[in-house]
Parts: C-alpha cells; sequence; structure tokens
C-alpha cells in the first residue's frame, strides 16, 4: 500500500493548506487538513518535514495549533533517524542524502524542531549530528583511503548512473547548504550547539570554493584547479546560486563576519544579472522557479548592507512570476500554484518559509 500523496508537504492537500492559514482563512485550511490526513498520518520510514506527521506539525505550527500526540510522534521518529546515523558513521560509511538533507533527512526534521515555540532536548541532539559531518568519515570505504567530507555522499545523481566515489551535493535541498543554513538559523534563534562555529566555517568555505557545481565528483576534485566550468547553471532555490547565497549569508550574519556577508549578497547579484543563467528558469514554481527566486532575494535584500543593490531585481522577479503565474498546473506548495501565490503575496506572517531554509 503506497502512502497518500495528501501528505506530503509538497504537493496537494498537506501543502495548499499553508496558502488560507497565511492568509488567515482557517475554515479553508481545516477542510484540507481533514482531507490530508484522511485515513492516518504516516510514521514510517518516508515520514519527514515533507511528508507525514512531521509535515503535519509544520503546518498545524504555522495557524499556532499544537497536537501532543504529533509532537511525540515526531520525537520518537527524530529519535530513530539520530540512533541510525550514529550506527552509520560507526560502520565508517559515508551517509546517504535522506540521512542528512532537508527534504527526506534530519535537517528538515532540525528545521521542524527549531520551529517550535520552544527548544527541545531532540534539537539539541539533531544539531550536533549536523556538527558531526564537518568531521571527515575515516578512510575506510575507497581502496586509496581518501579522506573526503563527512557528508560525502555514495548515490547517485537523480536518475543518472551510478558515479565512481560518489560526490559532495551543495544544494539546500538535498546538499550540504541545507545542514549550513539550519545551524546559522539555530545559533542566530540563541542555540548554538557545542562546535558550531567550526562545523559552520567548514561548510561555508566548502560552498565559497565549489558552490559553481550543484555537486562535486571525485574525479572534479582531482582537477589541479578545480574551477566550475563555464556553463551556465539555474539559480533556483532547491540547487544553484541564490539558495547557497541565502546560506551563506545566514552563515555570516550567525557568526557575525560581515566581509563574509558582503561576499554571499555578491554571489546573488552577479547570479540575478547574469541573463544567462536566469533564461534557464523556465516555471514559476518555490523550488525551482520565479517564486522561489523571488523569495529568497526577498530574504537577501531584507539582511543585506546594501538592501537597494537588490531592488531592480525585485522589481524584475515580481513581474516574472506574475506573467507566468496562470501557467502552473500543479495544485501544490513546492513545486504549484500554491507555493507560487505565497511568492506573490509576498507576506510571511506564519513562518511557512522555515520549511525552506530562508528564514
Amino acid at each position: 500500500m503506497t502512502s497518500p500523496r495528501t501528505q506530503a508537504l509538497s504537493e496537494d492537500a498537506l501543502g495548499m493548506a499553508l496558502l488560507p492559514i497565511e492568509r488567515g482563512d482557517l475554515k479553508h485550511a481545516r477542510r484540507l487538513l481533514r482531507q490530508a490526513i484522511d485515513g492516518g498520518v504516516s510514521v514510517g520510514a518516508n515520514a519527514s518535514l515533507f511528508h507525514g506527521a512531521p509535515a503535519l506539525e509544520f503546518v498545524l505550527g504555522r495557524a499556532g495549533r499544537t497536537e501532543p500526540g504529533v509532537h511525540e510522534a515526531v520525537d520518537r521518529l527524530v529519535a530513530s533517524r539520530l540512533a541510525s546515523a550514529v550506527r552509520r558513521r560507526g560502520s565508517r560509511r559515508q551517509p546517504s542524502l535522506a540521512e542528512f538533507d532537508l527534504i527526506r533527512g534530519l535537517t528538515g526534521l532540525g528545521a521542524l524542531l527549531l520551529a517550535r515555540p520552544q527548544p527541545s532536548p531532540p534539537l539539541t541532539e539533531v544539531l550536533a549530528y549536523l556538527v558531526s559531518l564537518a568531521h571527515p568519515v575515516p578512510p575506510g570505504e575507497f581502496a586509496d583511503g581518501a579522506e573526503l567530507p563527512g557528508w560525502w555522499s555514495l548515490e547517485t545523481l537523480g536518475h543518472d548512473a551510478a558515479v565512481p566515489g560518489g560526490h559532495s551535493n551543495h544544494g539546500v535541498a538535498h546538499g550540504i547548504a541545507g545542514p549550513l543554513a539550519l545551524l546559522a538559523l539555530a545559533v542566530r534563534h540563541g542555540v548554538a550547539p557545542p562546535g558550531g562555529d567550526e562545523a559552520i566555517k567548514v561548510f561555508a568555505d566548502w560552498l565559497r570554493r565549489f558552490s559553481g557545481y550543484y555537486w562535486m565528483t571525485r574525479d572534479q576534485l582531482a582537477e589541479p584547479k578545480c574551477a566550475p566550468g563555464s556553463v551556465p547553471a539555474r539559480p533556483s532555490w532547491c540547487y544553484g546560486a541564490l539558495g547557497i547565497a541565502r546560506s551563506l549569508q545566514l552563515a555570516a550574519l550567525a557568526t557575525g563576519d560581515e566581509a563574509a556577508c558582503h561576499a554571499a549578497e555578491e554571489i546573488a547579484v552577479a547570479a540575478l544579472a547574469d541573463s544567462a543563467s536566469t533564461s534557464l528558469v523556465t516555471d514559476a514554481s518555490l523550488c525551482h522557479g520565479w517564486a522561489g527566486l523571488l523569495t529568497v532575494t526577498r530574504a537577501l535584500a531584507a539582511d543585506a548592507t546594501h538592501p537597494a543593490r537588490f531592488a531592480v531585481h525585485l522589481e524584475y522577479l515580481e513581474d516574472r512570476l506574475a506573467d507566468e503565474l496562470n501557467t502552473v498546473d500543479k495544485p501544490g506548495f513546492l513545486e504549484g500554484r500554491t507555493g507560487a501565490l505565497l511568492a506573490v503575496d509576498g507576506t510571511d506572517r506564519t513562518g511557512w518559509t522555515r520549511a525552506l531554509l530562508i528564514t
């Protein structure tokens, strides 16, 4: 039996409830929530910030509601995921992306815990786990004894064939930019884990060096200069320069590094001014379209040392999103009309952008 899609925050009823909640239409939101949980709520292996009980807790939280039973289920899930991660590291293996990423893993669960009204012990444990990713897994997986980052994964890339030696994933949705953003946001919320500043530095230094790639392979690391190629990349939230720039800006703000904050803004402004890059954006979604670019750019501008630099780009993104809005044929949050309309509205009273680690 497959889990109902209505439990997915990214699509259909559960994610769609975020829009009426943000607009204060709780009657409509309740109808969508009843539809979402009809038949039960997943707490199994597929449960994450974007599916099942954790997703339900996040949406209820945006309406200012809490359900102790849901919280308890999420806490048990977090404990189970953390135990699995500890066993994996103890066996000297590299992690899967689903172990630590935002969409399926512990970064997403940590974002949910950080969004609770009060810090909780599970949040402290999740942040400590993310700090551990800054330390390489002891050599053992590779015949050459190479030391690779603690977030290096042996997974395939999308639908591609296996990548010999694995890769370092850099996106906010599935890569190390997600843990960086969460650690930085936690510090800004007064939750500073031991070793957090050093982990932030490790993740940020890596992204500043390699952010021109969506991911790095062993072959690319072996290149003498390891410079990004000349092929333009889409500057999306999920993968790309704007999502990474926001993570780097959050890291700089958390550590009080004004030079690093300026550098993050330069990455963002350069990406927004690169027509070859922005021309690759082909839809209005939050995930990889105009809504995501607009939402991230608003956050970058709000925290920038010189917000006026972003004004012309914000105007352009607002116009592009308005032009493309009627072409969105999906209803949901991450890739559909709900997310696009949230971006059009431009408000964040409920903290819905926390699901994207933008705020």
